[in-house]
């Protein structure tokens, strides 16, 4: 049995910490887990903090992605937080863009930044 990653809500934000380095499993999971969340709590806004990571692999790099694009489809924006700058070099040269991912330096400007992109819904 594989760990799974928390999935917090916070008014009609969720928040995922990543704690540990993820396999490949957790990350399916996760996204099953951040997608069911979304349509059941009807979030506007996912926060996924991933602070605490320190490599990531092209399989990570596509997962953040995907659960932005699947976020969105559901209503929902997200941000990521948190990104170190050696994952960041490590994503571009993975050719990783990780187009339509907005991202935020810390979990503070993260939040401040989701909630101008989801005023006035509801």
């Amino acid at each position: 049995m594989t760990d799974r990653v928390p999935v917090l809500k916070i008014g009609d934000t969720l928040l995922v910490s990543i704690q540990t380095d993820l396999e490949d499993q957790m990350v399916m999971d996760l996204q099953e887990d951040l997608s069911g969340r979304i349509v059941d709590t009807g979030a506007t806004g996912v926060v996924i903090d991933i602070s605490a990571l320190e490599i990531v692999d092209s399989f990570v790099g596509r997962m953040l992605a995907t659960n932005a694009s699947i976020s969105r489809m559901l209503g929902a924006e997200t941000i990521v937080v948190g990104m170190r700058p050696a994952v960041a070099m490590t994503l571009v040269e993975l050719g990783l863009s990780l187009k339509g991912v907005r991202t935020a330096l810390n979990l503070e400007r993260g939040l401040r930044l989701l909630r101008r992109l989801t005023a006035g819904r509801a």
